[in-house]
């Protein structure tokens, strides 16, 4: 019963004097108020009553957020969002501990005073386009500053630029008509281009349908040629032989009106003398008509006695 009261002080000492550390964690020993030792990560043990822990420190990387609001160089108030990744140096935990108190703080002003010494020289669409310059310079005036506490700056990010609401609208309108002036100017060409191939079709068009209208006329020219050239041949002179072809031409016309129920054909004369030249030619035209037709009635029945005469006397025209 005497030696409970002294093992359990002794077992109370012995907790008392063993601690652990935590991975990537660093813990600051104390002994009566005067920097001892620092410890890293296992098991650890110090002096009870004597040695005290005085605090820990985090060698992960660490994120801050820092939104800054300033004006561009175009007087144009705009809000960016600065994102500072950051550890403490392992061999340098001793300052990080003791000579900065609110290192956030220390940190926050840094970046305020380099992003508004920074922006101000920029407009508003270079703060978008050099937004990672901005970040360089503010990562190398906090490595600058920060390093003599043992502090690295592993990144800087400009991860948020927000004008005003006003600035913004106003952007998107001259976004909208930019991208409406581009769609204007694409259909306009492409209008051109519709109007430009179809008169090149048109032109291709005429050309041929001239080309076939030339070829026709060339084929009836040939075809009257022939055909005065045959009626020639029978005895027609080239005038008996035109007003034939004529009056053919124009009852083959008729033909093709008739062929049509829904047509009607009006001949109007412009005056009687051209009533009566038409009158004339038509009265030529059949009387150069029945001439054709005689004579070749004459010539069939010349040929027909020819050929009877040949089988009669069983011999040719010589013999004869």
């Amino acid at each position: 019963m005497f030696l409970i009261p002294f093992i359990v002080i002794g077992l109370f000492l012995l907790f008392a004097a063993l601690f652990t550390v935590k991975q990537q964690t660093s813990v600051i020993i104390e002994r009566f108020g005067r920097f001892n030792s620092i410890r890293n990560s296992g098991l650890q043990l110090k002096v009870p009553v004597i040695d005290r822990i005085a605090g820990r420190v985090n060698l992960r990387i660490q994120q801050l957020d820092v939104i800054i609001e300033t004006k561009t160089k175009d007087n144009v108030f705009v809000k960016l969002k600065v994102s500072v990744q950051f550890k403490v140096l392992q061999d340098k935990v001793y300052e990080a501990f003791y000579k900065l108190e609110y290192p956030h703080d220390q940190i926050t002003s840094y970046v305020f005073d380099v992003v508004r010494a920074e922006v101000p020289k920029l407009k508003l669409d270079d703060v978008f386009e050099r937004k990672d310059d901005i970040a360089v310079a503010v990562k190398r005036e906090l490595n600058d500053a920060m390093s003599t506490y043992g502090y690295d700056i592993i990144n800087t990010l400009i991860t948020d630029i927000d004008p005003d609401i006003q600035v913004k609208n106003a952007m998107n309108r001259i976004n909208a008509a930019d991208r409406e002036k581009t769609a204007a100017e694409y259909e306009a060409e492409a209008g051109r281009i519709r109007i430009v191939a179809k008169a090149k079709a048109e032109a291709e068009s005429k050309r041929l349908q001239g080309q076939g209208i030339a070829d026709q006329r060339r084929e009836i020219a040939r075809g009257l040629v022939e055909s005065v050239d045959v009626l020639n041949r029978v005895g027609i002179n080239s005038q008996e032989a035109s007003a034939l072809i004529v009056v053919t031409q124009h009852y083959d016309t008729l033909q093709a009106i008739g062929a049509d129920t829904n047509s009607n054909l009006i001949l109007l004369p412009n005056s009687p003398q051209a009533g009566s030249e038409m009158l004339n030619n038509m009265v030529a035209s059949f009387t150069a008509s029945n001439q054709v037709g005689e004579a070749m009635k004459k010539a069939n029945s010349q040929k027909r006695i020819k050929s009877d005469k040949k089988d009669e006397f069983g011999g040719t025209d010589s013999d004869e």
